[in-house]
């Protein structure tokens, strides 16, 4: 159906409210931006709201309409629109992969770094294949054990952005001390396995790992886990929150903002790197914390 309205993704998402963003800073309505590049309202407005395609010259023609000059701000908003409907390597898994996990393994490959609040358990970039399988199959309820498989498959794929040849993935993820008492008992060796996966991630110079000890004083992340996801350039964050029935995302600047407070917040409230690295080690080991 050629014309069919392109589904709403969060890259179309970014973009539209970028190219917002730069209309409202030039002080213009929506009629007079459409008009300054020979289009009718309704046209921008279906793309500010993600609910249209634009092209790549289209992006340039309205950035100049807008005064900007900022040759980063141009090459990262036609980026945007070329690859707003790129397929990617998750696509082969068809229906396994839920649409809004597919916006989401799409933002995890355009990003530049990715900051972590995990109470409840050890981040998917983080684990290890039978930690994967363990976790989804638990979490997911009705999933078939292929599916299950296919799931963990994907999991461990997304782990490939750490160690990109250009630009590797930066994470910073802060785990709750809870998570790596989690016990497996049909597979005693599974979180064993994981805690030293954990280890070997710290020693990776884009990936630093605290942990949030059991006798933390209160902080923020007490209200719940999120994902903050950061761009190069000026593109602006995105925040993932997640639950049994999907994925939310807030991607509004002063609410990201409020985010990345919390999180500073976070990292203040927990256990240095190298005595959050320390504690892993002495639970891998099986002493006491």
């Amino acid at each position: 159906m050629p014309n069919a309205r392109p589904v709403p993704t969060v890259r179309r998402r970014r973009l539209g409210e970028s190219l917002r963003r730069y209309r409202n800073a030039a002080g213009l309505n929506l009629d007079d931006a459409a008009a300054a590049v020979g289009w009718k309202a309704p046209k921008l407005s279906r793309i500010e709201n993600a609910n249209a395609h634009i092209r790549p010259a289209d992006v340039t023609a309205l950035l100049q309409a807008y005064g900007v000059s900022d040759p980063e701000v141009f090459g990262a908003l036609e980026n945007l629109a070329k690859d707003a409907g790129k397929k990617g390597w998750w696509q082969t898994y068809g229906g396994i992969v839920a649409p809004a996990y597919a916006d989401y393994i799409s933002l995890e490959s355009d990003a530049d770094s990715i900051r972590i609040f995990a109470p409840l358990l050890v981040p998917g970039l983080l684990q290890t294949a039978a930690y994967a399988r363990e976790t989804i199959a638990g979490i997911t309820m009705t999933r078939t054990p292929e599916e299950i498989a296919a799931l963990a498959e994907v999991r461990l794929a997304r782990q490939a952005v750490l160690t990109r040849p250009k630009r590797p993935l930066k994470v910073w993820a802060v785990i709750s001390e809870a998570v790596l008492h989690q016990r497996f008992a049909v597979r005693p060796e599974t979180m064993r396995d994981q805690l030293r996966r954990l280890r070997d991630c710290a020693e990776l110079p884009n990936i630093t790992i605290q942990i949030m000890p059991l006798d933390a004083t209160p902080h923020p992340g007490s209200a719940g886990g999120f994902s903050l996801v950061g761009f190069p350039g000026t593109m602006p964050d995105v925040v993932l929150l997640e639950n049994l029935i999907g994925a939310t995302y807030v991607e509004g600047v002063s609410e990201v903002s409020t985010f990345a407070d919390a999180f500073n917040r976070i990292v203040a409230a927990a256990l240095p790197v190298d005595d959050s690295t320390a504690l892993i080690a002495r639970l891998e080991e099986g002493g006491k914390p």
